[in-house]
């Protein structure tokens, strides 16, 4: 296999085209935290989004590719994952352990490079981003425990900023978890027989299909409620509302007025709207900056 050929099959392991989900939360929440960047030269901010950025990245691809190592033998178990890189031995677990340990390292390494607390916070970081793979084993919070490892994405990109922790980013933190939670229960519903004959803990495993989809719904409602609290608190104005408007309607087609009961479907229909959720937060975020918000005023 060609070195290019390998870093594509690392693409595919880790599945980058989910990084979708919660870069823009991360890159939003770095442009409030940034002011807008008013007052930096080109060559900080250019620094500063390409370390956030790596940092994304190489987090991301330490606990994905931990996951596959983890999950290895129940993967091969499963039809929907028996075609995964270490199942077909398409990549080793060596190899897959090696690229564990270098993204962490660089992770690591990257966020020392952003400031001090940053770099206190890495480790743990990396242990709560790891730690979910094995929730599934023991509990069907595990829906909500990835939310929250996916949440962080925005608080991490404020702490690299300003090296500091704050409310604001604590929220889009718990919006981020809520709506995550609920996508990874419908995402489970795929696998409701197979996790009940493994003895894995999930919502559809715990509750049933149905039941699921209703949790699912309650979390993304509860998503919302706190998008709107968000909103209130702040004082983010038009550019938000309009935002927190196409989010419902989002929500209401997926769960309300959609008419297939296609679970393939269904999936591929809540990843558009992940990635759409996620880019409307960031453009809401991106203008309450332009339109005259001020990072500098909140607490």
């Amino acid at each position: 296999m060609s070195f290019f050929s390998k870093i594509v099959e690392y693409g595919h392991l880790v599945r980058f085209s989910h990084s979708l989900f919660a870069m823009p939360f991360a890159l939003g929440s770095m442009w409030v935290a940034a002011n807008g960047f008013r007052g930096m030269s080109p060559g900080e901010i250019f620094r500063l989004v390409i370390l956030i950025v790596l940092c994304m990245v190489t987090a991301r691809n330490t606990s994905m590719s931990f996951n596959r190592l983890v999950d290895a033998k129940m993967d091969a178990e499963n039809p929907r994952t028996a075609k995964r890189h270490l199942v077909t031995g398409k990549l080793s677990k060596r190899s897959v352990a090696g690229f564990v340990a270098v993204n962490a390292i660089l992770f690591c390494a990257l966020a020392w490079m952003l400031n001090p607390l940053a770099g206190i916070c890495s480790l743990p970081v990396i242990a709560a981003l790891c730690f979910y793979s094995y929730w599934k084993r023991f509990s069907w919070l595990c829906h909500w425990y990835l939310g929250l490892a996916i949440g962080m994405s925005p608080l991490g990109a404020w702490i690299a900023v300003r090296g500091e922790f704050a409310a604001f980013p604590i929220f889009l933190m718990f919006i981020l978890m809520l709506w995550m939670g609920g996508f990874d229960i419908i995402y489970a519903t795929q696998d409701e027989e197979i996790d009940r004959k493994m003895g894995l803990h999930s919502v559809p495993a715990r509750f049933g299909r149905r039941k699921a989809l209703q949790i699912a719904l309650a979390s993304h409602l509860m998503m919302l409620a706190l998008s709107f609290a968000f909103g209130l608190y702040w004082k983010m104005g038009i550019a938000w509302w309009s935002v927190f408007g196409l989010m419902a309607a989002a929500i209401a087609y997926i769960h309300l007025f959609r008419r297939s009961d296609d679970l393939d479907a269904m999936n591929r229909d809540f990843f558009l709207a992940n990635v759409g959720i996620s880019l409307l937060v960031m453009l809401g975020l991106l203008a309450w900056i332009f339109l005259g918000g001020d990072a500098d005023a909140l607490r």
